[in-house]
């Protein structure tokens, strides 16, 4: 039986070609992103592992804390003083200690050099040797002066810097002007991850980023002979145990190992979960394929039967060409898996996101996981049609009779369908009624909704393309009314083939309507609450400004209005309750603030704004008063001077003046500055505001518009990344099509005879098989885009509250697009069906039982 089954594989190599094709698309997927995953999670690894080679104890200090009143506990760093006590420890061979924080370069024409996020800088920490064992420069030396850097090779390459030129260099506060002392290679991350790193005298670090005499971190170097072990345990003793750690380098490179690798497994989950819709949408085709390749060899079958093979026997063979054609997919996969994850590497590098040299790690994991894939997935899709082999009688299969389910079966099928559904469909609510937190519960609903849907979609079939049969006749004649009844000839494999569609479309769906949903909310709040020409922030939201920035704006010729919008908070008694940090004398003018009780003008008088939920839930009114305690400690008592509309996204639900808040707090965090210019929103303006701040390239100058184009382009390249993502899934639902109309030109040979023989030419004989296409592959679409509209809904409604005027879009653009991709996919599945089917021999199609 086992060489039977292979010689029906090589037999039938055009049909399994397909089933080959399904699941190697799917069994790359998953084989490239394990593939690539581990070599980068290695290659970061080994990078981390490098960086920390010479270093036998690392120091961490967490900055000083405050106790329950306020006060500050220990110190902002390492001190100087701590510094030298561990070098004067026995074993050390030395001791280098570094400060961090942003730092960004601009290139000739002022723009960042860089990523932003990834964009640090750091000191240039030279130990006994005059040399920094972290950096090795390939032209002239590190920092010795204040009004020196250092920039990595990529940075001065991009920039076209050399020693000794004028580099401006800006921070979160004003731009400042060094000469460039040297150019090195590093192993850092950031630089590797297409940042820049530069590098400052440690008295002028410390300055920008902790304070004289402090440092953030400790890297100690043992002597030959000493032991990490006993260097960390001589150590510890000399450290502020609250607001430090130490750990040998060893500890410290395996625990950035295991961040690594935990980065690495959310984005290798994301990826594996497209992966298993591809392979999912397979399994129809499998199904489908399997179901053809039976129908086609049921007198063999029949005879296989007759000579004593017995229903098991038969099964079992049907099983084994599964697993034969699982098993070449599945290493065919693995090949192409790959492929794809050298291509996924060098895509990276082309965006300017450097993954450390490294070999390609093929795990043996990755390996069986592919074969295990690749095997069960085509095994499983082929069980029920193995199975309906084996109840087909020997003398009904002798004669070729298809038997059609039976009315118990498809009554069972429906049944089974409508429960799912309507549990599914209940399931959805109950996550609608639980609001924001009923998200998940939506997504369990939703699959079992799908899948109830799938089930039923035989019953759902004929009334769906029984309506559009009169519209078919009418346009296309003959070949459209026959296209509509052969389309629901068999409605099984009709569902199965509209399922793959469905399914695909209802996700590209659902993402679809949310994120234009999202970005048309986005649009609506930065029209309709925002006023500020401009909005100020750090390049790539890197992090807080400098509260000199808005001083400086206030300053500046051609500024009207500004306001910084900082973060912070206070205390009633043990809530924490967030508080934004405006100037009250212009917020007004840059910000539409509905207020519903009391005026802004009492900020000025140091009284505090309250969101309107907020007032509502802690009982406060226009006068109440609040006992406060801020973040240094110290007590005041606040009161309610205004009450607002809710505008989450750009105000806390507290509101105040920020001299009052800034003075209690040590380093405010000022996410952004609005800005209004004497020119307004024009180019002049814009200008204004940039000149004023100095030309800093680490800083954005935003529009109005800009901020709209901010968010949407987010939106658009996250749907993009989707759309591509669930293109596997698609182009497997093609194949989808492609097998289930050869299965139905196969059923109906002999009637396309008849057909070409009572004058059906051969033109409109392919307009039957393309048309046929086309109501299936539309069928499974509208299914799907209806599907998606209602889950996008429903997920919507979890999301009101969360997102200031958010109300549902629906974008006809796009659904029309998806609708039209499907009918060419019809047009495009039928080319090879339809041809077959128009170069029939019609005598011989005639004689075909």
């Amino acid at each position: 039986m086992f060489r039977t089954a292979l010689r029906n594989v090589l037999a039938h190599k055009a049909r399994l070609l397909m089933t080959v094709l399904a699941v190697t698309l799917g069994v790359a997927f998953v084989s490239g992103t394990l593939v690539f995953t581990d070599t980068l999670s290695k290659s970061l690894s080994g990078q981390s592992a490098k960086s920390y080679s010479g270093v036998a104890v690392s120091v961490t200090s967490y900055g000083s804390g405050r106790d329950a009143d306020g006060q500050k506990q220990g110190e902002p760093g390492i001190s100087q003083q701590t510094l030298e006590k561990v070098k004067a420890v026995k074993g050390v061979d030395s001791v280098s200690g570094r400060v961090a924080g942003f730092a960004g370069v601009g290139d000739e024409d002022g723009k960042l050099i860089g990523s932003g996020w990834a964009n640090k800088g750091s000191n240039y920490a030279p130990v006994k040797d005059g040399k920094d064992p972290r950096y090795t420069f390939t032209e002239g030396t590190g920092p010795t002066k204040d009004d020196q850097i250092a920039l990595d090779k990529e940075t001065a390459a991009t920039g076209r810097y050399k020693a000794g030129d004028k580099v401006r260099v800006a921070t979160n506060g004003p731009v400042r002007e060094f000469t460039l002392a040297g150019v090195f290679t590093t192993e850092d991350g950031a630089v590797n991850a297409g940042g820049s790193l530069v590098l400052f005298d440690t008295k002028v670090a410390q300055e920008l980023y902790l304070q004289p005499g402090f440092y953030d971190e400790l890297s100690v170097s043992a002597k030959a002979g000493t032991s990490a072990d006993q260097l960390l345990a001589d150590i510890k003793p000399l450290l502020d145990g609250k607001n430090t750690k130490a750990q040998t380098g060893a500890a410290l490179a395996a625990q950035q190992a295991k961040d690594i690798e935990k980065g690495m497994s959310s984005m290798s989950t994301m990826l594996l979960a497209f992966a298993g819709i591809s392979l999912f949408v397979g399994v129809f085709l499998i199904y489908n394929t399997f179901t053809m390749l039976v129908t086609q060899r049921t007198r063999e079958l029949a005879l296989l039967r007759a000579v004593g093979a017995n229903r098991g026997q038969v099964i079992r063979s049907v099983l084994a060409e599964a697993l034969v054609v699982g098993a070449l997919s599945a290493a065919i996969g693995l090949a192409c898996g790959i492929g794809l994850a050298v291509g996924m590497r060098s895509l990276m590098d082309s965006f300017g996101a450097k993954i450390p040299a490294g070999d390609l790690v093929i795990a043996p994991g990755t390996v069986i996981t592919a074969l295990v894939i690749g095997v069960l997935v085509t095994t499983a899709a082929a069980l029920v049609p193995a199975w309906r082999t084996g109840r087909i009688a020997p003398v009904a299969a002798m004669g070729s009779a298809h038997l059609p389910a039976s009315a118990k079966s498809l009554l069972l099928r429906n049944v089974i369908g409508s429960v799912t559904s309507l549990l599914g469909i209940g399931v959805v609510f109950l996550g609608i009624s639980m609001g924001g937190d009923g998200r998940m519960v939506i997504g369990g609903g939703a699959f079992f909704m799908l899948i109830g849907m799938i089930v039923l979609l035989p019953l759902l079939s004929k009334p769906v393309i029984a309506a559009v049969r009169p519209l078919l006749q009418k346009l296309f004649g003959v070949p459209g009314k026959l296209a509509a009844q052969n389309a629901v000839r068999n409605p099984r494999r009709t569902a199965v083939t509209a399922a793959s569609l469905a399914i695909g479309l209802t996700l590209v769906t659902t993402m679809s309507v949310l994120g234009v949903t999202m970005g048309k909310a986005v649009d609506r709040m930065s029209t309709d609450k925002l006023k500020a020409d401009y909005k100020v922030t750090m390049a790539g939201g890197t992090g807080s400004l400098d509260k000199s920035v808005a001083e400086t704006l206030a300053k500046a010729p051609g500024i009207k209005a500004v306001s910084p919008q900082a973060d912070g908070y206070f205390k009633v008694g043990d809530s924490f309750r967030a508080a934004s940090g405006v100037n009250p004398a212009a917020i007004g003018e840059l910000l539409n603030i509905d207020v519903v009780g009391g005026s802004l003008s009492s900020l000025g008088k140091g009284e505090v704004a309250v969101a309107e939920s907020t007032a509502k839930k802690q009982n406060l009114t226009v006068g109440s008063t609040l006992p406060a305690q801020f973040e240094d400690g110290q007590k005041a008592t606040l009161k309610v001077g205004a009450v607002y509309k809710d505008l989450e996204g750009l105000l806390s639900p507290y509101v105040m003046d920020n001299k009052i808040l800034g003075e209690h707090s040590d380093q405010q965090y000022i996410r952004e500055v609005y800005v209004n210019a004497t020119a307004g929103d024009s180019k002049a303006g814009q200008q204004a505001v940039i000149d004023a701040l100095g030309k800093n390239p680490a800083m954005t100058v935003a529009t109005q518009q800009d901020m709209r184009n901010e968010m949407g382009g987010l939106i658009n390249t996250m749907l993009n990344v989707m759309y591509g993502l669930l293109g596997m899934a698609l182009i497997i639902s093609v194949l989808g099509v492609v097998n289930t109309l050869a299965m139905s030109v196969f059923e109906r040979t002999q009637e396309i005879g008849m057909l070409r023989a009572i004058g059906l030419d051969r033109s409109r004989v392919k307009n039957m098989i393309r048309l046929e296409s086309v109501v299936i592959s539309l069928f499974g679409a509208v299914l799907g885009v209806a599907i998606g509209v209602f889950l996008a809904w429903a997920v919507g409604t979890t999301l009101t509250k969360a997102v200031p005027n958010y109300e549902l879009v629906l974008p006809y653009d796009r659904i029309g697009i998806f609708l039209l991709l499907a009918a060419v996919v019809g047009v495009l599945a039928a080319m090879w069906p339809a041809r077959s089917a128009a170069r029939l021999n019609m005598l011989t199609a005639i004689k075909t039982e």
